[in-house]
Parts: C-alpha cells; structure tokens; sequence
C-alpha cells in the first residue's frame, strides 16, 4: 500500500499551483527512525530539504510537509485551525515511516513543533529560532496586538520581511496557548545571536516544561533569522547532532 505522504508529495508535484510542494525522503521500508520537518512562516519545504538529506543521509525517513496556504501562488490566510490540524495530520503520516518518531520545527514551524510535543509521543524534537514572541516589541504589548490583528480588529498590515500581521497573530496565539510538558530522549533549541525576530527569553518561558539543550550561534557565522537557509554542512551536522542528542554543550549568548 503506498504511503500516504507519498500521495500527498505526488499530488503537489501534480498541482500547478504549487510550487514549493511537499518532500518525502524515503528508504524503500520503514526504517527505525523518521523525523518530521516543518518549515517556517512565508517559507515552504525548499527550506528544509539540505537538512531533509542530512537526516536521510544518517538512515531517517523525512517527512517535509507543505504548511497550509504556503508553496503555492493561490496563498489563503491560515487559520489556527488549519495549523494544528496540518501539524497533526504531518505526524500521522510520519508515523508509517519509522518506529521512532520525532519533529524539528524552524521559526512558525518551530511553535508546530513545540505544541506536537505536547500532543503526540514525540521522542526527540529540535526547535530553529522558534518564533514564540517578536523580538522588537515590548511583551506588554503583544498579547493585546495578537488579540486585535487575529480577530480582524485591526486591518492587515505586511512587515518589510513580507510578514502579514494577522497571519504571525495565528502562529503567536498557539504559542500563547502552550503549556508544554514533555519527557524527550534529546531535545535542544537553537537561536543566531544576530537574529532580531524573535525573543529567545519568551521562547525559554514558554518551553520550560521541556527539558532541552539550549544553543546560540555566534555572530560571525553571519546568520540572523533564517538559520536553515544557504548554511554550511557543518552547521547542519550541528543540528542533526543536537536533536539526536550528540551535543550537550550549552553556548550562553
């Protein structure tokens, strides 16, 4: 019986509307471990693929799937909804593809990631500059902010990085949302010193109930928010090695 995520990989390559479809790295069988990747805001599972073959390099199955109204020119406005029903319909399908199961999420995707965490048996997890909180407005403001702009009460407005303002709204009240308990085998969030879009001590406020290694790029590496994109292989053995584990070391930024 065919996977699945293969169908779904198959009908975006088939669907001229999208682009940037969803990717399946697959062993022929169901390996040990798999890993679910889930690609960040405005992004979509291009984003990922160099760290998709890193893992499928080491024996996962990778699972990259197309976020809701992304890789696509049609785009639509997500909901919260469509979030976390696309975040748990992508490890459903993860689940045929290994004994092991674990997620990495990159910015948005990181939030995805972090929330699977609290509702599925996630073994591992790795979180990429997780967008928990803005990085350049006061934390007294942004509770009333996602309150006006996710519910339409403010009109739309899109940042100098593309960012529609009711969208990230969706994104940053499932990160308000999350009270997250989890017990991982390996688990480590990682934050660029030079990223100033997010606010990595919302971040560690939010995931306190998970146990997870805590790394910071320095700011010669030259990465700000996008720490996935165009990144030498070292720095993808890097990320493979923390959610495996393999790094415990901890970079104070």
């Amino acid at each position: 019986m065919e996977l699945r995520a293969a169908a779904e990989a198959r009908a975006d390559l088939a669907d001229r509307a999208v682009h940037d479809g969803s990717l399946l790295f697959n062993h022929g069988e169901r390996t040990a471990r798999a890993v679910l990747l889930l690609h960040g805001y405005t992004h979509a599972p291009s984003q990922l693929e160099p760290l998709a073959r890193e893992f499928f390099a080491r024996g996962y199955n990778v699972w990259v799937p197309r976020a809701p109204h992304h890789g696509t020119s049609v785009p639509d406005r997500p909901k919260i909804e469509d979030l976390t029903a696309y975040a748990e319909r992508a490890w459903t399908l993860s689940e045929e593809l290994g004994e092991e199961v674990g997620v990495v999420g990159v910015s948005a995707g990181g939030v995805l990631a972090a929330w699977l965490a609290t509702q599925r048996p996630v073994r591992r997890l790795l979180l990429l500059a997780p967008f928990f909180a803005p990085g350049r407005l006061p934390s007294i403001a942004i509770g009333p902010l996602v309150f006006l702009y996710s519910r339409g009460l403010l009109p739309d407005r899109t940042t100098s990085r593309g960012y529609s303002l009711r969208d990230v709204a969706q994104y940053l009240r499932l990160a308000a949302r999350l009270r997250p308990k989890a017990r991982l085998e390996s688990g480590a969030v990682v934050f660029s010193e030079r990223d100033d879009v997010v606010d990595p001590a919302a971040a560690a406020r939010r995931l306190a109930g998970i146990s997870l290694v805590s790394h910071v790029l320095p700011a010669s590496l030259g990465l700000g928010h996008n720490i996935v994109d165009a990144v030498p292989p070292e720095t993808l053995r890097l990320y493979a090695d923390l959610y495996e584990g393999a790094v415990t070391s901890v970079r104070e930024g």
